[in-house]
């Protein structure tokens, strides 16, 4: 039996028919066309499915769709503004923090609320942080210097709008 959820998606109020078994991964791909969030392990072990939920990161391949009623979902497709990217997407550019893409989205998703969390982090603190998601194409390095560009982006970002 399925049963209806009203949520906001990316900013935008929207509802869904769901079954019982259906994952959040699941919801967004198939009935909101969202494919930035992927599935691989299927055991949330790997970090490429994550989502954002109420300002929570989840793995969408556990997460029920059914217990999303009410909450607020941020996948990328989300981050970006009418003025741009967001500085963790430009600076996972500006660094090549990438080569398939494939981890991508659920990393920047990650390194997103690292910097909401903490402003200034550390290396040690990013390994720990981003340590629930895998590249494998193994580009860490990169990885770690975007988020250190992404945190002194967001910091300009901050005391410009406070000057």
């Amino acid at each position: 039996m399925k049963k209806q959820v009203n949520f906001i998606l990316n900013g935008k109020s929207v509802s869904a028919e769901v079954a019982p078994h259906e994952t959040l991964l699941d919801l967004l791909r198939n009935d909101f066309g969202l494919g930035g969030a992927k599935e691989t392990c299927g055991l949330g072990l790997c970090g490429v499915c994550t989502i954002i939920v109420s300002g929570v990161p989840v793995s969408g391949c556990l997460h029920f769709a059914s217990s999303i009623d009410g909450e607020e979902i941020l996948t990328i497709e989300g981050m970006e503004t009418e003025e741009g990217l967001h500085p963790v997407q430009e600076a996972f550019l500006n660094n090549k923090a990438f080569q398939c893409g494939y981890c991508t989205p659920g990393m920047i998703l990650m390194a997103k609320k690292l910097l909401e969390e903490n402003a200034n982090p550390s290396v040690e603190e990013i390994k720990d942080y981003m340590a629930g998601n895998i590249c494998r194409c193994a580009s860490y390095g990169q990885i770690i210097e975007a988020i250190n560009e992404a945190s002194k982006l967001l910091q300009q970002e901050k005391a410009g709008l406070n000057a």
